[in-house]
């Protein structure tokens, strides 16, 4: 969560830089979309933009096919998480509201795994209920 609303490729040095001292493990390779074209990242060859064609090897693909499986729940939570207008004020407010749409969203999922396990259980409840004798 960024306050404002900053060039995505100024966001990424600071965003990398933060990660890798958050995690203590440094970044091999950086897929971002092409938004970041221009992006302040001083290693410029671990950065791969998608739809690049250049020195992209099966490895640099496969992960590049993640990442676009992972861009449609990202547009899935602006879209329907109320990520589309923030009524927090300020950046604590920024961070808020990121976390409490990623927190919506698990829960949504949580709700749906219970709703199948429910009917699971009630499935196997009713099959071993013995079928009534009509005869």
């Amino acid at each position: 969560a960024l306050h404002g609303n900053p060039f995505d490729g100024h966001t990424l040095g600071p965003v990398i830089a933060d990660m890798e001292k958050l995690t203590g493990v440094e970044a091999r390779r950086i897929h971002v979309d092409k938004g970041y074209r221009g992006h302040n990242h001083p290693h410029r060859f671990r950065v791969w933009i998608s739809g690049q064609v250049r020195r992209v090897t099966a490895p640099i693909r496969r992960e590049m096919r993640r990442r676009a499986a992972v861009e449609p729940v990202i547009g899935h939570i602006k879209a329907e998480h109320r990520m589309d207008r923030n009524y927090l004020k300020g950046r604590p407010g920024d961070c808020i509201n990121a976390v409490l749409a990623a927190a919506g969203y698990n829960f949504g999922l949580l709700l749906r795994w219970l709703a199948e396990l429910l009917r699971a259980i009630i499935r196997a409840f009713l099959e071993t209920i013995p079928a009534p004798n009509i005869a």
